[in-house]
C-alpha cells in the first residue's frame, strides 16, 4: 500500500506544489487549507506523513503538532516556516516536529526530509525495542534497570522520532556518546553514519578544517581536498562532545550549519549543502558559560532545543550488578578468558563508593581486578579505588598532604636513599589527582586548572602510569 502524507497549507500554489513533488515520489496525498479540515481528515483518514504550513486560517502549525503528537504519535510532522524563521522552527521542533523546511521549498531538501521521515513511519521504535537492544546488543549499550534509567530509555524512544538538536547533558564518564549513539540507532538515520568528535580535543587552528573540510591549496599544508566530519556524517547524525568548547569563530560557523543546512569547507567559494543531524554534549553548565562569554547566546538556544540528562552512576546504583557483569563479559572476550564474579563484599564496596568518574572509571577499576583476582573471583581486596569518591571521604592526613605539596610549603628530608626526581614525580601525582578529584576526573577541566593544554595532561598521566 502507497504511503500517504497529509498537506497543510492555506495558499493553493504550495499546496499544488506539493502534491506534484509528491506524486512524483509515488506517494498518494491528502490536502487541507486549514486545521479544522486537517484534523478531520486524520479523524478519518491514515496517514504516514504531515507537513503542514506554520500560519493557518483557523491557527497555527504549533497546534496541529502538539495536536498530532497526542492523538496520532506515530505521524512525523514536518513545519513549513518563513524564510530564516528558526525561532518558529525551533518552537515546532519543542513541540514535538520531525523537521522544517523553509520557504521557498528546496525540493531536493523536501525530497530529503519525505524519505527519512517516512522511514521513521515505518520503524519499530518501541521501548520494548530499546529494551531487547539492551539485552541482546553485543556492543556498547545502555545498561541498567533502574527508575532512572528506565526514564532515559524512554525519552531516547520519543527523541529518536525527531530531528531536532538535542543537547546530552551529565557528568564526564556517565555515558553521553551512549545515549546519543542510542538516539541514532534508533532514529530514521540508523543505516547512515554516526560521527562522534570530542571538540576539546582538536587544536583551534584545525577545528574549522575537521569539522568542514578544506579545499587544496587553502592554507599551508593543504596538499588537497580533504572532507570535513560534516560531509562525512551526511545522510547521518554528528556527535559533537564537549561543545562547549569550541572557539567563539567556530561558533558563528556552527550557528549557520544551524540555520541554513549548508558547509562551507576552507577556501571554498560556494556552500555546501549537508544533510545531517546534529547532537551535542558537554559536562559543563552551558549558562555559566554564556553568562562568562565562551558560548554564544544564539548558538545556546540551537544546540538546546531538547535537553536529555544522563543520571551519574550513582544516582543509579541499582544498576551496578548488571553493568559490572556487562564490563567483566567484555573483558573476558577481549583477553578470551572466563568471565569473573563479583563476590558478595566486592559488590557491597562498589554499592558504597560514589564513582566520581562514573561508568568509565569503574570499567577501570574493574579491568584492574579481573587481572589480580584468582579464581575468577573479584573480591574486595582486589578492589583499586585509586581516588577516594569525593574530597569528604579523604582522610584529613591526606588532604593536608596533598594541599602541602601544592602549596609549596614542605619540608624534606635528604637522607642517603633521597631522589629528587622522585620526590618531584610524587607531588606532580598528588597535584594531577587533586585536580582530577575537583573536577570529577574531565581531564579538559582538570588541564584548565592544573594550567596546561589537554595534550600535555595526557602526555604526563600516561608518563606517571595514571591514564
Amino acid at each position: 500500500m502507497p504511503n500517504r502524507v497529509l498537506i497543510v497549507d492555506d495558499e493553493p500554489d504550495i499546496r499544488e506544489l506539493l502534491e506534484i513533488t509528491l506524486g512524483r515520489m509515488s506517494l498518494q496525498t491528502s490536502s487541507a487549507e486549514d486545521l479544522v479540515g486537517a484534523k478531520h481528515l486524520l479523524a478519518t483518514e491514515e496517514f504516514n506523513l504531515c507537513l503542514t504550513d506554520m500560519k493557518l486560517p483557523d491557527g497555527d502549525g504549533i497546534e496541529l503538532v502538539e495536536h498530532i503528537a497526542k492523538n496520532h504519535s506515530k505521524i512525523p510532522v514536518a513545519m513549513i516556516t518563513a524564510h530564516g524563521n528558526t525561532e518558529t522552527a525551533i518552537k515546532a521542533l519543542k513541540a514535538g516536529a520531525f523537521d522544517f523546511v523553509s520557504k521557498p521549498v528546496d525540493l531536493q531538501k523536501l525530497r530529503d526530509l519525505v524519505t527519512s521521515a517516512l522511514s521513521l513511519s515505518q520503524k519499530d521504535n518501541s521501548i520494548d525495542r530499546l529494551n531487547s537492544k539492551v539485552k541482546h546488543n553485543s556492543g556498547p549499550t545502555i545498561t541498567g534497570q533502574s527508575p532512572r534509567i528506565k526514564k532515559l530509555r524512554e525519552q531516547i524512544s520519543k527523541l529518536s522520532r525527531s530531528q531536532a538538536p538535542i543537547f546530552i547533558s551529565g557528568e564526564s564518564g556517565s555515558g553521553k556518546e551512549l545515549a546519543a549513539r542510542a538516539i541514532h540507532d534508533n532514529s530514521a538515520r540508523s543505516a547512515g553514519p554516526f560521527v562522534a568528535v570530542n571538540c576539546g580535543a582538536i587544536p583551534q587552528e584545525l577545528m574549522e578544517s575537521e569539522l568542514f573540510g578544506h579545499m587544496k591549496g587553502s592554507f599551508t599544508g593543504a596538499e588537497q581536498d580533504k572532507q570535513g566530519l560534516f560531509q562525512a556524517a551526511q545522510k547521518g547524525t554528528l556527535f559533537l562532545d564537549e561543545v562547549a568548547d569550541l572557539p567563539l569563530h567556530t561558533q558563528v560557523k556552527l550557528l549557520r550549519v544551524f540555520q541554513e543546512k549548508s558547509i562551507r569547507p576552507v577556501g571554498a567559494q560556494k556552500e555546501l549543502p549537508i544533510d545531517v543531524r546534529l547532537l551535542s554534549a558537554t559536562h559543563k553548565n552551558l549558562n555559566t558559560e554564556v553568562e562568562q562569554g565562551r558560548l554564544r547566546q544564539d548558538l545556546y538556544f540551537r544546540i538546546n532545543v531538547i535537553e536529555l540528562a544522563v543520571p551519574p552512576l550513582r544516582d543509579r546504583q541499582l544498576d551496578i550488578p548488571e553493568i559490572g557483569l556487562a564490563i567483566l563479559s567484555k573483558i573476558a572476550r577481549e583477553n578470551d578468558a572466563p568471565v569473573c564474579e563479583l563476590s558478595t563484599g566486592a559488590l557491597a564496596a562498589l554499592h558504597n563508593y560514589s564513582f566520581p568518574g562514573n561508568v568509565r572509571e569503574f570499567e577501570n577499576i574493574l579491568q584492574r581486578a579481573a587481572t589480580l583476582c584468582e579464581e575468577d573471583i573479584i573480591r574486595e581486596s582486589n578492589l583499586e579505588f585509586i581516588l577516594a569518591p569525593s574530597a569528604s571521604f579523604i582522610p584529613d592526613e591526606t588532604q593536608a598532604e596533598i594541599a602541602t605539596a601544592v602549596s609549596g610549603d614542605f619540608s624534606v628530608e635528604l637522607d642517603a636513599g633521597f631522589s629528587l626526581e622522585k620526590h618531584l614525580e610524587s607531588i606532580e601525582i598528588k597535584a594531577i589527582e587533586k585536580a582530577l578529584v575537583e573536577t570529577r576526573w574531565n581531564k579538559t577541566a582538570a588541564a584548565k586548572k592544573l594550567g596546561m593544554s589537554f595534550r600535555s595532561l595526557r602526555y604526563r598521566l600516561k608518563k606517571l602510569g595514571l591514564d
